[in-house]
């Protein structure tokens, strides 16, 4: 296993022990993040990202594998469980992640999953009429 495997399996173990602050401390200063719902985040934005959706998801569970990376690149499959607190609906959303990294920081992170679906179980009918705004 190579640093860069060490470190998306360790920004995977602080998520799943709700330790935003570690997650935080695996990005680097320039970083940037992105996924259906958050687009084209900064890294002050994506850490503040992960510390609200941690702090607002009181029954939040994560399993991650299938981790891999090279000497700049890397992936893995995680899927995260929770009640979405808003609606009161539970979630599974099953996602594949991207990484580049550099200097054994994050700088580009990004996140797909099927947004039908997670849109679907979140907010039921009302994921056909919602327009992807976190907002």
């Amino acid at each position: 296993m190579n640093t860069n495997e060490n470190l998306i399996r360790q920004f995977y173990t602080y998520f799943s022990k709700k330790d935003f602050k570690g997650m935080q401390g695996c990005y680097a200063q320039n970083a940037s993040f992105s996924d259906s719902i958050f687009k084209d985040l900064s890294a002050k934005e994506v850490q503040s990202m992960w510390e609200m959706l941690i702090k607002s998801s009181k029954d939040m569970r994560i399993e991650f594998g299938n981790v891999e990376a090279s000497d700049d690149q890397g992936s893995a499959d995680w899927i995260a469980y929770y009640t979405f607190s808003p609606t009161g609906k539970k979630v599974v959303n099953r996602v594949k992640a991207s990484f580049t990294i550099k200097n054994g920081q994050i700088t580009n992170h990004i996140d797909d999953f099927d947004f039908y679906r997670w849109s679907r179980q979140a907010l039921g009918l009302l994921g056909l009429l919602w327009d992807g705004s976190p907002f």
